[in-house]
């Protein structure tokens, strides 16, 4: 689920090779990057991958894709780091008392509404990090994102391997406190895809003073 607004022109999906041949492909590659890897990792990477599948799935369907006929067409996948697990790390939410709405910067001069539902606390590296992490009263109202939660962050691979204004994580609000928060899994706001779209800008507090080479990388030459 995209935080951004805007618009899309409704396409025919392409596909560059055959949805049958590149679907053995991807389950060929897919057994050999499962070799060594333990059975929990191995679920982990599995998780991953099923997860990048969606997110280049959207691209290329004509009625949720940021991209143009001409991008989509010419569409062969998304830049993404090498899988590092050491980014999947287990973090400590702590719920925010009596949050109040906010009004969020975006990459326009569109303003939406969010709270603060809570921080993360985690260690990665060795450094002790805290992100905000935050909810929309827009998308929570629509029917199965009730419990869906963003977090938009900064770091420094920023403008050089990555989207410059940074990156997002999403996930439900969990049952327990301690959950795990897989940076592989990060990706662009609709605005590093298309210049139609205004895109949340992650505070000045989610930055993270260090190298975050997991998830997406840069799509082409940016649109902001």
């Amino acid at each position: 689920m995209d935080v951004c607004s805007g618009s899309s022109i409704p396409v025919v999906r392409t596909w560059s090779l055959p949805d049958r041949i590149r679907l053995s492909l991807t389950a060929f590659f897919f057994a050999v990057l499962m070799q060594g890897y333990a059975q929990s990792d191995a679920n982990a990477v599995a998780d991953i991958l099923k997860h990048r599948e969606k997110q280049e799935g959207e691209l290329r369907d004509p009625k949720k894709s940021p991209l143009e006929k001409k991008e989509r067409k010419r569409f062969a996948g998304l830049n993404y780091y090498e899988i590092d697990l050491s980014y999947r790390v287990k973090v400590k939410l702590v719920k925010t008392e009596n949050p109040s709405i906010f009004k969020m910067k975006t990459t326009t001069s569109r303003l939406p509404d969010y709270i603060k539902y809570g921080d993360v606390y985690f260690t990665l590296f060795g450094q002790e990090c805290k992100l905000e992490v935050y909810q929309s009263p827009g998308v929570s109202g629509k029917p199965g994102y009730e419990d869906y939660l963003f977090i938009p962050f900064t770091d420094d691979t920023n403008g050089k391997e990555t989207y410059d204004v940074g990156r997002y994580l999403e996930f439900r609000i969990p049952k327990t406190e301690v959950i795990i928060l897989d940076f592989n899994k990060c990706y662009n706001p609709y605005c590093s895809y298309s210049p139609v779209y205004s895109c949340p800008i992650p505070p000045e507090v989610n930055y993270l003073p260090m190298e975050i080479k997991a998830g997406e990388k840069k799509f082409r030459s940016e649109a902001h």
